[in-house]
């Protein structure tokens, strides 16, 4: 089997070698860009090894500093991809000049896209019905050839229920993509996705929704300026205002604090 993985992606579809993981307040995280994060991601898929991959952005990673059950997720998860422009941002103050942000959507779609050549097998886990019907039907259309073997809304409260993990694995998915929001899809992967196995489990939240057009997502200039985050507080201001105020001001005090702790050393 490892022989195959490592042949999964040829020599002409790599990109020059990245930097080595950045440790980011606490957390390893992923530094590359979006096509290179894509295919650590279809050779971990393929390789049968399972686990579990958190798109982490600062919210994620200040709540974590306060929770231990969500910073224990998050250092136990195989792979941590920096889902927000500051996080990479502060990759790249660090020293890791090759930090890019790896937004959920993005690695959905591009995973969902190589991965046709390779026979990758998805199921979709989380949201509403509604939602996730629509992002099966556009996915199919959108990439022809991608196979969906499962698309489960589990039913509010019934997100741990084992009968539902026993179907998806039945249909031996190489991977689930989990759309339960930040931080509760995260704590269920580091519970549930042993139950999963040899599936590779991967929490994109929000990706559902803007796949599915259910939701809008920031305009292409928005989210290569780093702004993504505003549109997102203007278009949920009375969920996000306050999420956004506390702990976006905390990761700006605390990616300081680390600069400067790095310039010191």
């Amino acid at each position: 089997m490892k022989k195959a993985v490592t042949a999964v992606i040829d020599d002409s579809e790599r990109d020059e070698a990245r930097d080595p993981l950045c440790n980011v307040l606490g957390i390893d995280c992923f530094t590359g860009d979006l096509i290179q994060a894509g295919d650590v991601v279809i050779q971990r898929a393929l390789s049968g090894e399972g686990g579990y991959a958190v798109l982490c952005n600062a919210h994620v990673l200040m709540t974590a500093r306060t929770e231990p059950d969500l910073f224990s997720a998050l250092r136990g998860a195989w792979s941590v991809f920096p889902d927000g422009a500051p996080v990479a941002w502060l990759q790249r103050r660090l020293g890791s000049q090759c930090a890019k942000r790896i937004g959920g959507p993005d690695l959905m779609s591009t995973v969902v896209d190589r991965g046709r050549r390779h026979g990758l097998r998805h199921a979709l886990f989380g949201s509403t019905p509604y939602v996730v019907d629509r992002l099966e039907r556009r996915f199919l259309s959108r990439f022809p050839g991608a196979e969906i073997v499962a698309a489960v809304a589990p039913p509010i409260g019934q997100q741990d229920d084992a009968s539902l993990m026993v179907g998806i694995a039945r249909t031996r998915p190489h991977l689930v993509w989990c759309a339960l929001g930040a931080p509760k899809q995260e704590l269920w992967m580091a519970q549930s996705s042993a139950l999963l196995e040899p599936s590779l489990v991967i929490g994109v939240g929000a990706a559902f929704d803007f796949h599915a057009g259910t939701k809008k997502r920031a305009p292409v200039w928005m989210q290569r300026s780093g702004l993504e985050w505003f549109h997102r507080l203007a278009s949920e201001p009375r969920r996000l205002l306050s999420r956004y105020l506390k702990t976006n001001t905390a990761f700006v005090v605390h990616a300081v604090d680390e600069i400067l702790r790095k310039r010191i050393a």
